[in-house]
């Protein structure tokens, strides 16, 4: 590979680069196969825009993230529709990329999470369902990439109602 722009390459962009070449040595199909669409993705992002930039690690993370939702979404499609076999591939490649990912939030520590937002904002002054916007704001970095957004704003709704 030459020099260039692209020299400065991220941890988890370079750990992905590593797998990717076991996995090939290895005839491992399947890893390679989705390692090299999630590595094109990165790339894809990193050329976006007017200036091609390197990605930070929480920006290659959220773009992991992405594909492993893609993947989740088009597993369901597929079992819906009797793709048995197509079902189970996208599930592997979605369960593949979600071990780059942190660990997901278990519903007590999601639970705490936004209690502590919820707390926060009321300090701020925000209040009953208008409160929304401003708890959002508040746990959404704390909680990133390790939750999905729907399932935050559930726990958040149910706090503020309750």
């Amino acid at each position: 590979m030459g020099g260039g722009i692209l020299d400065g390459m991220t941890t988890l962009k370079s750990k992905l680069r590593d797998d990717l070449t076991v996995a090939i040595k290895a005839r491992d199909e399947l890893r390679s196969s989705t390692l090299r669409l999630t590595l094109t993705a990165i790339q894809k992002e990193e050329v976006a825009g007017t200036v091609a930039r390197e990605l930070s690690d929480d920006e290659v993370e959220k773009i992991i993230a992405r594909e492993a939702k893609k993947r989740r979404e088009a597993a369901d499609a597929f079992s819906q529709a009797g793709r048995a076999e197509q079902a189970e591939r996208e599930r592997a490649e979605g369960e593949l990329l979600a071990d780059y990912l942190p660990q997901p939030l278990t519903d007590d520590e999601l639970e705490q999470l936004v209690a502590a937002a919820v707390a926060e904002a009321k300090a701020g002054g925000a209040e009953g369902p208008r409160a929304m916007g401003a708890v959002m704001k508040i746990v959404n970095p704390r909680v990133a990439g390790r939750a999905e957004g729907g399932r935050v704003a559930a726990v958040v709704k149910k706090l503020l109602a309750g």
